[in-house]
């Protein structure tokens, strides 16, 4: 990969623009959910140390080119500061007067945070002169914020054109567990794709069965493929416009010898609730007033043997519809596996997507996968194999 890291660039007394992502859960004006803050502290710490002076670029929300106080970053500057175990300031604006004289008065050992940069219409419109205005700020651009990197915007994009550039440790850390899950995968390399509907995943699948060995599809999605076999999914939801791209998936994956497993088995209830009473029935034999809401237990058996012999695996969506029990079943097993195979060393295992993430906190096992990706469209435009131009920027 062409991009540099922060022990490739140098930092001593430098003005350095690093965009994070900041964009985290709040809830009567404070944080939920503290996770996206904690990731960035690592790089923050490293620029310190190395002399540097980080300025922070991020957006919250959508304000669409306004200025709406209840999408200020405001609140994130004491939360980072706690966690950083550093100074932080806060500047009112993200260019101009403001944020140069912030810039200007930024004592070492502190961190500037910049207001929401989608304050300004030309963020989204990656327009060259507020790109500018945001390089005018800084003598180094380090790029930390994979999430926002599938985005061709000014603080993402057209910045990284303008100076110096690295990434951070988080971006680092990112697409070197990508390109080990996907560039250049350990093999056998297994994905495992779930969710609800095949039309949000065409790329994805089309792109994975080129990529992997074996290709576990699940949750909603699989019972399309399901119907394009020729299976009565009985009131399962399925997409009966999508059944010959189905085929035509399945064939271009015998072309490439990538086994696509589907369930063999699946969990069926009546109606879809928590502990509503359901039975394991034949994949091909969903009663019709039925819904299919997991895959069975041979289906799990199977995808553990598949599991067992990989040494890469790369996973995006639940199997089942995993917040509502009993059908949350296959997909904690399958979690449980992975992390215990990651754990004795035989599997590198990257997983991401929100479904996902929540999937494998609800199993408990975040903490012994390979790499969990917090980033959600990015993560899954990588796998889609496209571009990402925040990713393509750094080393230009």
């Amino acid at each position: 990969m062409a991009w540099k890291t922060l022990d490739e660039i140098e930092l001593d007394g430098k003005r350095v623009l690093v965009r994070v992502d900041l964009n985290v859960p709040m809830a009567d004006g404070q944080i939920t959910d503290a996770t996206r803050i904690e990731r960035i502290v690592p790089t923050l710490r490293d620029i310190l140390a190395a002399g540097g002076k980080p300025i922070l670029l991020a957006h919250f929300g959508r304000p669409k080119g306004k200025v709406l106080p209840e999408m200020s970053l405001a609140p994130i500057a004491p939360a980072l500061e706690a966690l950083l175990g550093a100074p932080v300031q806060f500047a009112e604006d993200c260019i101009g007067p403001i944020a140069g004289s912030a810039v200007a008065e930024l004592p070492a050992g502190s961190v500037l945070l910049l207001e929401n940069t989608r304050f300004h219409a030309g963020e989204e419109q990656n327009d060259p002169a507020f790109a500018r205005n945001l390089a005018e700020l800084g003598e180094v651009y380090v790029n930390d914020a994979f999430s926002a990197a599938h985005r061709a915007h000014a603080s993402t994009e057209g910045v990284a054109t303008m100076l110096p550039n690295a990434a951070g440790r988080l971006m680092a850390e990112e697409l070197s567990a990508l390109d080990a899950a996907l560039g250049k995968p350990a093999r056998p390399s297994v994905a495992i794709v779930g969710g609800a509907k095949v039309s949000t995943k065409l790329d994805l699948l089309g792109n994975l069965v080129r990529k992997v060995d074996h290709l576990v599809i699940g949750g909603g999605m699989a019972n399309t493929f399901l119907a394009a076999e020729g299976a009565d999914v009985g009131k399962s939801l399925y997409e009966p416009d999508l059944l010959e791209r189905a085929r035509e998936i399945r064939a271009a994956a015998g072309e490439v010898a990538c086994e696509i497993l589907l369930p063999s088995d699946v969990v069926v209830a009546r109606e879809f609730k928590a502990g509503a009473e359901s039975e394991v029935v034949a994949a091909d034999a969903c009663p019709s007033d039925a819904m299919i809401l997991d895959v069975g237990p041979q289906t799990v058996a199977r995808i553990a043997t598949v599991l067992g012999e990989a040494k890469t695996l790369v996973w995006n969506g639940p199997l089942g519809a995993f917040e509502t029990p009993p059908f949350d079943a296959a997909t904690l097993s399958a979690a449980q596996q992975a992390a215990e195979l990651t754990r004795a060393g035989s599997l590198v295992s990257v997983a991401g997507g929100g479904d996902t993430v929540a999937a494998l906190n609800a199993a408990g096992v975040t903490d012994d996968f390979t790499y969990v990706s917090s980033a959600g469209g990015a993560f899954l435009e990588w796998m889609e194999g496209k571009t990402l131009p925040g990713v393509a920027a750094l080393g230009n």
